[in-house]
């Protein structure tokens, strides 16, 4: 490794296979970590194996050897499993999701072959096939158990790992429209990735996903998938088609090869996208920042921004709790507030379609009554969700003279 510290880490956590990197910045790119010892195998099982003489865990290939030889215990349906809150049971203890998920993770990081992990990594994204909740929640609690702060992880979906990827790439390669296949065994699916150049900011969307089902018989398969790039690809222009996934081979991609190729288009197929992905989204994000002038339209990015107008140093003034364009499970804000002959909350929402700023107000019934501007109150927001966020209102009361009733106002709304 090029790197010792300040280190950008890349996880791709696969429902079958992860895969590691570091953002290498003497080549300017990232570089994945071998998964075997002098090899140069980049995948391996997204399994725990605890140990019992040992009484830990390993990881992957680790894993598979342990469970095989030495009568190890295989947890195998790791992504499943942080799917979930319920309790594992394992070697006799019940154990939380993101207990075992800390663990794998430990063990992934231990490829950088570092020491004082947290201290010396700048942040670690990881990137899965889809965000939800459950998985966020358990994640959270994942990197909180590895000493890790917020701000030294990130989570994204795999179509923002895409974006970012694609978009690290030379100009020449994004300049116009791509086309992504992601294959499994049984199946394609298409995505369109474009760039509305006449807004400012670039608007970047991946398109709804289209899927055909694919034969296993391989002049069977090649034909379907054939029939299936005419018809997604259709007579537009695009700069690169990007292939995924473990389901395509050039062995019978013979006739399907041709037309992805035709008129010289640039295509390119590998199996460390997602993970080269979210190390260029670190690189990015943390430091180059050159993206400026796009705004990716994920479903998992929050699309309002919300904050409130108040008086601040006794000037009127828009407070902004939260800014449009991030994760939703990034978008979290606070503060502390006194009302004015108000029993009422108003926010102020703007969207980036209907800018236009509007008020959405939240009540506080039972509110107890003192005079005005006596009753000091603590806002959170916490998005749940890309469109529902959790708003939560604390009464502290305003010292000895009135002491808080306990009370807290709780709603989720869709702004």
């Amino acid at each position: 490794m090029n790197e010792i510290r300040d280190l950008i880490v890349g996880i791709d956590f696969g429902k079958e296979h992860s895969q590691i990197c570091y953002y290498d910045r003497k080549a300017g790119e990232p570089r994945s970590l071998s998964m075997k010892v002098g090899g140069s195998q980049y995948e391996a099982p997204t399994c725990l194996c605890r140990r019992v003489e040992q009484k830990d865990y390993c990881v992957g290939l680790e894993a598979e050897y342990f469970a095989r030889e030495k009568g190890g215990i295989m947890i195998d349906d790791l992504y499943g499993i942080c799917q979930k809150r319920e309790k594992v049971m394992v070697a006799g203890t019940e154990t939380e999701p993101w207990g075992l998920l800390a663990q794998f993770l430990n063990g992934m990081l231990k490829f950088l072959g570092i020491t004082e992990l947290v201290k010396n990594t700048k942040c670690v994204i990881v990137t899965l096939p889809k965000l939800g909740d459950i998985q966020v929640e358990n994640f959270q609690k994942a990197f909180e158990s590895l000493g890790f702060p917020n701000d030294k992880y990130m989570l994204q979906d795999y179509a923002e790992s895409f974006y970012y990827y694609v978009l690290s790439q030379k100009k020449e390669i994004w300049n116009r429209s791509v086309a992504w296949y992601a294959f499994t065994p049984e199946k394609v699916i298409f995505r369109k990735l474009t760039l509305n150049g006449g807004t400012r900011p670039v608007l970047v969307k991946l398109e709804d996903p289209v899927e055909t089902e694919l034969p296993m018989e391989e002049e069977e398969r090649d034909t379907e998938f054939y029939r299936f790039a005419q018809k997604t690809l259709g007579k537009d222009l695009y700069s690169s088609i990007q292939i995924t996934g473990e389901g395509f081979s050039q062995d019978w991609a013979v006739q399907s090869v041709k037309l992805l190729c035709y008129q010289k288009r640039k295509v390119y197929y590998g199996n460390n996208l997602f993970a080269r992905g979210a190390c260029e989204a670190g690189k990015e994000r943390l430091e180059d920042k050159s993206l400026k002038g796009y705004r990716f339209l994920s479903d998992s990015l929050v699309m309002a921004d919300v904050g409130m107008e108040m008086r601040v140093m006794g000037s009127p003034t828009y407070y902004p709790l939260i800014q449009a364009g991030n994760n939703w499970y990034d978008c979290k804000a606070s503060c502390e507030l006194i009302l004015d002959n108000t029993e009422e909350l108003v926010f102020t929402i703007s969207t980036f379609e209907n800018p236009e700023k509007r008020r959405v107000g939240m009540m506080l019934p039972g509110i107890p009554p003192r005079p005005n501007k006596t009753t000091r109150l603590s806002l959170e927001l916490q998005y749940v969700s890309q469109k529902e966020c959790r708003v939560t209102v604390k009464d502290l009361g305003f010292g000895e003279m009135f002491p808080s009733s306990g009370k807290v106002w709780t709603e989720t709304v869709e702004w």
